[in-house]
């Protein structure tokens, strides 16, 4: 998609069709870099009876003049229960209503806070690129009602901050809505092998190392897990891998890709199943961080690992009671075909960890336990190293992609231990994201610092009613914030 145009200044030849000011409960309305007649109007507004800044309380006014201006003071709420997390939301939010009542130029005055400065800048105009963005390819063209350009002021004394943060928002946006892209894309078209190509693409853009895998290579290297979810699907299964860049760290990145989940012979209900095309969104997300990282040209070496499954019912397909040998010699016992992603990560983790990265992060849509547990404000955070899960928390806070650490205690590896293998695919349904990720643990060797997120409650927003509905590019602003820090890019 196109990203709308958005600038850190005021065009003085052409006036915007509304202005956006943010205010504070009992706090004076701040309107520096707003001209005289724009901030006239926003003092207005602000000392209208009855408006006290209070969350979600809005007034509009005209500026006046020879051209016709809006300018709309929105309450914010209490100075000190406005966080990192709104701010990232607010402007583009903002900027959404604004599209869709009809405006094209809009100016957003930035709020005077804390969260505003620094470093929480790159949150933000990432969010604001991203005001507008549709998955349209299969819709007819229409006059869909988008913004054109966006005019950021930043708070005072935060110009060349901002500055600088611009083109990274930008290149971290476009990966971003690339990834909105693969995941929203209908399993008719977005199949294993297409998934490949898109990897393929991305690799002779930027230079990457690509190596793939098929159905013969898999076997050959005894990749178990792959080969018995894919094996009933009419599209092959492949595991890609992806390495570039230099430094003397490596971080590898694994990613679950199956692009529908039927289940398989534990077959899903029909009611909801047009979501499982978003079963692929970890794999989406490892490749949108891959964009991002090697468009911002970050200093350290990458592996990135990507999983490519349908997981069908056929004949041929996998089923209950099966034992399956896994790439670091495992076995799993199959309790549930349903529990397939947990089989593809086991081979492409070991893989992975075989390589003896530094960091080793995984991304999966893996479990409805870890929605149950967190809804969908937040991801499931599983890391044994404490400095690790602290670097990706703060990260967290900052990009606005919520984590929540959750325990890998021993109790969940004794529970997922197998009768008849060494391991089963399905523990109780008491902590089931929990036992999914001490599953997981098993296949990671002797990498200390890795972790996994369970992101199946932040990957996609599946409301009817909302325009923007469908894969949401969670964590990738969470690595590259990371990933940045660790590089003092940031």
């Amino acid at each position: 998609m196109r990203l709308p145009s958005v600038k850190l200044d005021l065009d003085q030849r052409r006036g915007p069709d509304l202005v956006i000011v943010g205010a504070f409960e009992r706090t004076a309305l701040t309107t520096e870099g707003l001209p005289k007649r724009l901030a006239n109007a926003a003092l207005r507004c602000f000392e209208r009876p009855g408006f006290k800044a209070l969350d979600g309380q809005v007034q509009r006014c005209e500026a006046g003049g020879s051209q016709r201006e809006l300018v709309e003071v929105h309450g914010l709420g209490k100075k000190a229960a406005f966080d990192e997390w709104k701010l990232k939301n607010w402007p583009a939010r903002v900027a959404e209503e604004a599209a869709e009542d009809g405006q094209r130029r809009v100016v957003v005055l930035t709020p005077d806070h804390p969260a505003a400065k620094g470093q929480g800048a790159l949150s933000m105009l990432t969010e604001v690129f991203l005001t507008g963005y549709r998955f349209d390819r299969y819709r007819k063209p229409s006059p869909a009602r988008r913004l054109r350009e966006i005019r950021l002021l930043p708070p005072p004394g935060e110009q060349a901050m901002y500055e600088e943060a611009l083109p990274l928002a930008r290149k971290l946006a476009t990966a971003v809505a690339w990834t909105r892209d693969l995941g929203n894309t209908p399993p008719n078209e977005a199949s294993p092998v297409w998934m490949e190509e898109q990897a393929r693409n991305l690799a002779e853009r930027f230079g990457m190392d690509i190596q793939v895998l098929g159905p013969d290579e898999l076997a050959a290297r005894g990749m178990g897990g792959i080969l018995a979810v894919g094996g009933g699907s009419a599209n092959p299964p492949r595991l890609v891998r992806l390495e570039w860049g230099e430094g003397e760290e490596t971080v590898a990145l694994v990613g679950k890709g199956v692009t529908f989940d039927t289940g398989g012979i534990s077959i899903k209900p029909s009611r909801g199943m047009e979501e499982m095309k978003y079963d692929k969104c970890g794999a989406c997300t490892v490749l949108g961080i891959a964009q991002a990282a090697a468009g911002l040209k970050i200093p350290l070496r990458f592996r990135v690992y990507v999983p490519l499954v349908e997981n069908m019912p056929d004949g041929r397909s996998y089923r209950p009671g099966d034992i399956v040998r896994c790439y670091n010699g495992k076995t799993v016992e199959v309790l549930d075909t349903d529990a397939e992603g947990r089989l593809i990560l086991a081979d492409a983790l070991a893989w992975a960890a075989e390589e003896r990265p530094d960091t080793l992060i995984e991304y999966s849509t893996l479990t409805g336990s870890s929605v149950v547990a967190l809804g969908h404000h937040g991801a499931a955070l599983y890391a044994p190293a404490d400095e690790l899960a602290d670097e990706l928390l703060a990260a967290s806070m900052r990009s606005g992609d919520r984590l929540w650490r959750m325990p890998l205690w021993p109790e969940f590896s004794e529970e997922m231990k197998g009768v008849h293998a060494d391991l089963r695919n399905l523990g109780s349904r008491w902590g089931g994201a929990n036992n999914a990720a001490a599953f997981l643990a098993n296949f990671v060797g002797r990498v200390q610092r890795w972790a996994h997120l369970d992101i199946a409650g932040t990957a996609y927003e599946a409301s009817r009613e909302s325009s923007t509905s469908g894969a949401t590019g969670f964590g990738v602003p969470l690595a590259i914030d990371w990933l940045l820090r660790r590089t003092d890019r940031y």
